[in-house]
């Protein structure tokens, strides 16, 4: 249940200072007095909004190319991450700060910036252009009025292209970095590979998923993160755990909460589900788009009933502390009512009738030439898509989605006489992949925000600074999944993967407090390629596949890979460390794992030490 902890004087309510050199001390937390603050706040006669993007794939590169591995990142990186770039410059064109909060995951950031992904986008790219050209021939041919659609696509591929290679230099990550320093945006980071935090075996390997995730980001940034994206919104405070699934390490010990970690990381706020704070029902942002979740809820719905909490209000940031002490993290909560009205495939925007239908498409190109028609039509039922008649509808939902904003703030704002925030997170796979027309969706939003007057657009660490937290509470533990727990992580047909996990996590922890310190170079090669491939294995995107049975064996297949090769560094490593000598067999596959699985320069064994 969530609990008040305290309550912060006038004098006392400072934003959220982040820790520089890794420093941790609440009074460095101290920038500004009450007054200063309350001086050089922004005018705001309703509050403050932000959107939250949270932006991950996991690793795919040398792991596959279709229908499973690379051309997932390709579809995000066409349909998703260059169209929002798009709209961020259009919105610089236009004067109007966007104050986004983005979340680029760590190991997303690894393969935007890798060698090949750049030449494997760009021959994706050409296909898709060449494939829509054959197309629109084939279609004139027939005189099919997708003739003009098939242009468009074309059209659209090329364009996509052209922007990746000159716009933004090959390089999307810098471009982001760029929007950062310019302002526009707030950057910040996450667990480096998606870890599923709340579930991970040992405080030692979510330290090293937090502290690489910081390090990652410092290289690709220029800067320190001041804010974190936990995986799926998952939380965990402080209490006495026991591995959850039976294997020969299962033990009962005393786990830090979360926000400990996070402090300790220097980073100062995180983004929560609003049912932690007030106990309504969680929306659950992955039911309705796999099947193989509806299958499965079913079994666990008594197992994870309704969150029991004290209310508390979503239109303002808290403290976190779980164990009482002063190690603290803030926290901003998600809307509700506006989250529906985008993840709803039903009753939110992306299920108009007129928006271009996702799941029907024409192969072997893999275009889409329909429109969702409805959202529970048949495929064999969905009309052809027009998009002449989208435009209206995106202005339509656009300033719906405003009206939600100011309407919320200015109800809470009359009942508390104060100004509150309002905080939209979502998967920025969201917008041009599940919904095509999401991106300009978002423009529509944000001008219609900036340019209203009456709501601030500003970022999460913005909204600390200027609105800061005034209570310290505790939060139950939980997610932004179906149910608000963890059981779309942890069921039936995932256990075997926890306690691959579960192992290899013991077994880094003894071999990196046995050798890290080591001044063999070897040795460290072995300890930093295990500490990859644990942390590839540790991705929650594995367990999350599994259960939805939307790409199940190429989940099943990664996580035996990694847990097989951790195993085979585990055997050269404790060969190696008998007798001073590696075999050629033994080099030849470490060289091989370096070189397919190569994220993280940074990392360091040190991070495992018990």
């Amino acid at each position: 249940m969530s609990r008040i902890l305290g309550q912060l004087s006038p004098r006392q309510r400072v934003p959220v200072k982040y820790p520089v050199d890794g420093c941790a001390k609440m009074g460095e937390r101290i920038r500004k007095t009450g007054d200063e603050m309350q001086q050089q706040a922004p005018d705001r006669s309703k509050g403050q909004f932000t959107f939250v993007l949270h932006t991950h794939l996991p690793y795919v590169l040398g792991h596959g190319t279709w229908p499973h591995g690379t051309d997932w990142l390709n579809e995000a990186t066409a349909e998703c991450y260059i169209p929002l770039l798009r709209v961020l410059d259009r919105l610089e064109d236009e004067g109007i700060p966007p104050a986004i909060t983005i979340n680029l995951s760590p190991i997303l950031c690894e393969q935007l910036t890798h060698p090949a992904f750049i030449r494997q986008f760009d021959s994706y790219l050409t296909r898709r252009v060449e494939s829509s050209e054959e197309e629109r021939l084939y279609f004139a041919k027939q005189e099919d009025p997708r003739e003009s659609l098939a242009q468009f696509w074309r059209d659209w591929y090329r364009e996509i292209r052209q922007d990746f290679h000159q716009r933004y230099g090959e390089n999307l990550v810098q471009a982001f970095r760029q929007k950062q320093d310019a302002g526009q945006i707030e950057i910040i980071t996450c667990a480096a590979t998606h870890g599923y935090l709340p579930l991970l075996g040992s405080d030692e390997a979510v330290r090293a998923q937090v502290r690489l995730g910081v390090a990652t980001y410092q290289r690709h940034f220029g800067r320190r993160p001041r804010g974190v994206w936990l995986p799926e919104c998952a939380y965990r405070p402080a209490y006495r755990w026991t591995h959850p699934v039976d294997f020969p390490g299962r033990r009962t010990f005393d786990r830090a909460g979360l926000e400990e970690v996070l402090f300790d990381a220097g980073l100062g706020y995180f983004i929560v589900d609003s049912h932690l704070l007030d106990g309504s029902k969680p929306i659950g942002v992955y039911l309705d788009r796999y099947e193989g979740l509806k299958r499965l809820w079913g079994e666990f719905q008594d197992a994870y009933p309704q969150t029991e909490s004290r209310p508390l209000t979503p239109r303002q940031a808290y403290w976190v502390s779980s164990s009482g002490g002063s190690k603290m993290a803030a926290i901003l909560a998600r809307d509700s009512q506006t989250a529906l009205q985008v993840w709803s495939g039903e009753h939110g925007y992306p299920g108009d009738g007129q928006y271009l239908d996702f799941h029907k498409k024409y192969f072997p190109s893999g275009n889409r030439y329909w429109r969702v028609t409805h959202p529970r039509a048949d495929l064999a039922d969905k009309k052809p898509y027009q998009p002449e008649l989208v435009q209206g509808r995106l202005a339509e939902n656009a300033e719906h989605f405003a009206s939600l904003v100011r309407n919320n703030l200015a109800q809470y704002q009359a009942q508390e006489g104060s100004p509150g925030l309002l905080v939209a997170p979502f998967d920025t796979e969201l917008f041009g992949h599940w919904w095509f027309e999401g991106p300009e969706f978002l423009h529509l939003v944000c001008r219609a925000v900036g340019n209203a007057g009456d709501v601030v657009p500003a970022t999460g660490s913005r909204m600390l600074e200027t609105s800061p937290p005034t209570q310290i509470i505790q939060l139950p533990e939980g997610s932004w999944g179906e149910g608000g727990h963890h059981w779309i992580w942890l069921n039936g047909l995932t256990e075997w993967a926890w306690k691959e996990i579960y192992s290899a996590e013991e077994a880094m922890t003894d071999w990196a407090t046995r050798l890290s310190a080591s001044c063999d170079p070897l040795v460290q090669r072995l300890l930093r390629q295990m500490g990859r491939e644990l942390l590839l294995l540790e991705s929650s995107d594995w367990p999350f596949l599994i259960s939805t049975v939307a790409a199940r064996d190429y989940a099943e297949e990664r996580v035996h890979f990694h847990s097989d090769a951790f195993g085979r560094l585990v055997n050269i490593l404790q060969a190696f460390n008998s007798t001073a000598a590696l075999s050629q067999e033994d080099g030849g596959a470490l060289e091989l794992l370096e070189e397919q699985d190569d994220p993280f320069p940074e990392i360091d064994p040190k991070w495992w030490v018990r």
